[in-house]
């Protein structure tokens, strides 16, 4: 019997478990030999029976259906993205999914607060290289991705993948053309300049022109970068 057996053996004999997740490399088909095996057990209470456990080849998490049902933080959230659930006694499939899935609201306030990010970041870089500031601009730029894949995804409504997961998500669940060929990995990383205009069109047609229109001047300093 495999250890994740093992797991959902105990899992099923305990009323106090309500489901059983897996997340990680292995629910998206990405596990290698280094790959350990990602479990949230979703349970009605914490009674000590489920501690929080990392071997070499299990991560077990031991969440309370209330926690599940906390969405206000965000970096855990695309964990959930293609998760699988295991065991599902009342509910756990529709919390995995709330996790994965923004609300129109969410996304909303997520694209406006990292397209202000990505701006930011953008002005620096091309402030830094007018100055003479090579290095200062690259770094500047690579920070400015992170910023720009947040403001596109949430665009469309989405969760920014984790960077390990970026190229499953354009294969799996693909954006509009022309952003899965943008956002590819290798490409996104080195053009988040020459992408402005391309996020210009995008937040314009979205109705977040606004956010834009507050940088006043210093839009048209990183248009001119960007061309």
């Amino acid at each position: 019997m495999s250890d994740l057996d093992d797991l959902l053996t105990r899992a099923t004999a305990d009323p106090n478990v309500l489901g059983v997740v897996l997340t990680g490399s292995r629910a998206r088909g990405l596990a290698t030999e280094h790959s350990d095996v990602d479990i949230t057990v979703v349970i009605a209470a914490h009674s000590g029976a489920w501690p929080r456990e990392r071997t070499r080849t299990l991560d077990i998490a031991a969440v309370t259906a209330g926690q599940m049902a906390d969405t206000s933080v965000l970096w855990p959230r695309y964990g959930f993205r293609g998760a699988q659930v295991l065991l599902d006694r009342g509910g756990v499939a529709a919390l995995v999914e709330r996790q994965a899935t923004p609300t129109a609201e969410e996304a909303r306030e997520w694209a406006r607060e990292a397209l202000d990010g990505y701006v930011n970041q953008l002005y620096r870089a091309v402030k830094s290289r007018r100055d003479g500031h090579p290095a200062a601009a690259a770094l500047d730029e690579q920070e400015s991705v992170g910023w720009l894949l947040t403001t596109v995804f949430a665009l469309h409504g989405r969760l920014r993948p984790y960077n390990k997961y970026l190229e499953w998500e354009l294969a799996t669940h693909p954006l509009p053309d022309p952003w899965n060929d943008l956002l590819a990995p290798a490409y996104v990383a080195t053009h988040p300049v020459e992408l402005f205009p391309a996020v210009v069109d995008l937040v314009r047609a979205e109705g977040h022109g606004d956010v834009l229109d507050e940088w006043g001047a210093d839009i048209d300093l990183i248009a001119s970068r960007a061309a």
